[in-house]
């Protein structure tokens, strides 16, 4: 996973959370050309982060409450070779996350 550490390093204080922490978060998600894929709204989504594709249960942890940054997760700590609703098999995709909350 590979993660923009200098945006994410904005905010040292917030809660940090765990692979199994529940947490809300603001996203967008898009593939490499661009192209949205998906989007939450500015009040964000909450979900536990062992629910979600391996890429946000290890790189959410690395971003504190309040901090925001990019993931770009590889095909396999995706969907892998699985199509996903508009997401084909074999994508890498990008976030743009905030964490709201750790709950």
């Amino acid at each position: 996973i590979g993660f923009e550490e200098d945006t994410i390093a904005k905010n040292r204080t917030g809660t940090q959370p765990t692979a199994t922490s529940n947490v809300t978060v603001a996203y967008k998600g898009y593939f490499t050309n661009g192209t949205t894929f998906d989007q939450s709204d500015s009040a964000g989504i909450s979900f536990g982060l062992n629910q979600v594709i391996k890429g946000w249960t290890e790189g959410i942890p690395h971003f504190k409450t309040g901090g925001s940054g990019i993931l770009l997760v590889p095909s396999h700590l995706g969907y892998g070779n699985n199509a996903m609703g508009p997401i084909p098999g074999g994508s890498a995709l990008i976030f743009d996350v905030k964490l709201i909350s750790v709950n």
